[in-house]
């Protein structure tokens, strides 16, 4: 794979991983009866920084993989 793929490889899990974040947080209140911002923002605090910072990270990752293949001309 060479060093587009990778990157837009590392963007998409970010994309995945920032996802992953909102899901949990859904599915850990599926069972409430009402919802709101309050609740659901209580929910994204119980799933933790974890999913954010790894999406973090991977993006980051990836952009600097497309930037050093912008740089080397890889094609």
């Amino acid at each position: 794979m060479n060093r587009r793929g990778t990157g837009v490889a590392f963007c998409g899990i970010a994309a995945l991983l920032f996802i992953a974040r909102y899901i949990s947080a859904a599915i850990f209140g599926a069972g409430v009866s009402s919802w709101d911002a309050e609740l659901f923002s209580h929910m994204l605090s119980y799933m933790g920084n974890g999913l954010t910072i790894a999406s973090i990270i991977s993006l980051l990752i990836g952009v600097a993989y497309l930037i050093w293949a912008e740089i080397k001309k890889e094609s």
